[in-house]
């Protein structure tokens, strides 16, 4: 990818399926590319903690549709989507002592092909309302460089 001298490179799930000490030696030699080349990367991953390691700015997904984009600082720190905050419950902690209470969301993922009318993400929603199902949310910005499509805002 690197021999054309790219300025973007698109890396899907690059470190899905590798061990953990793998994960993280791919992960430093990408971001030493990075620093090396200029390069820019969209690192698309499922993994918030090697998210959280690599990126600079986060844009969160779901069914097709990002409903959360903010620096990375911004997103762990002061999350706003229901969908995020319930993503960020279940990242593993390496303390074992520390207790999260995970937001374990109810009902069963909507079909991409079919998605609900509305938010995408109102089916499973702890604080739908009815606006929720039948208007989809523009991706608006809440604060400086913090975007967010949900009705609560």
């Amino acid at each position: 990818a690197l021999a054309t001298n790219p300025e973007f490179i698109v890396a899907d799930e690059p470190v899905s399926a590798l061990d953990v000490s793998i994960q993280a030696q791919i992960i430093n030699l990408l971001k030493d590319l990075q620093n090396e080349f200029g390069l820019t990367l969209l690192f698309i991953a499922h993994d918030l903690s090697v998210i959280k390691h690599i990126s600079n700015r986060v844009a969160v997904m779901y069914l097709g549709k990002i409903v959360e984009m903010a620096p990375k600082n911004v997103l762990f720190n002061d999350t706003k989507h229901p969908y995020t905050d319930a993503l960020l419950t279940v990242i593993p902690v390496p303390n074992p002592k520390f207790k999260r209470k995970e937001k374990i969301l109810k009902g069963d993922i909507p079909s991409p092909m079919n998605p609900p009318t509305g938010c995408r993400f109102h089916p499973r929603c702890p604080q739908c309302f009815s606006k929720c199902s039948q208007v989809e949310p523009d991706l608006k910005e809440i604060k400086k460089d913090h975007f967010v499509a949900c009705h609560l805002f």
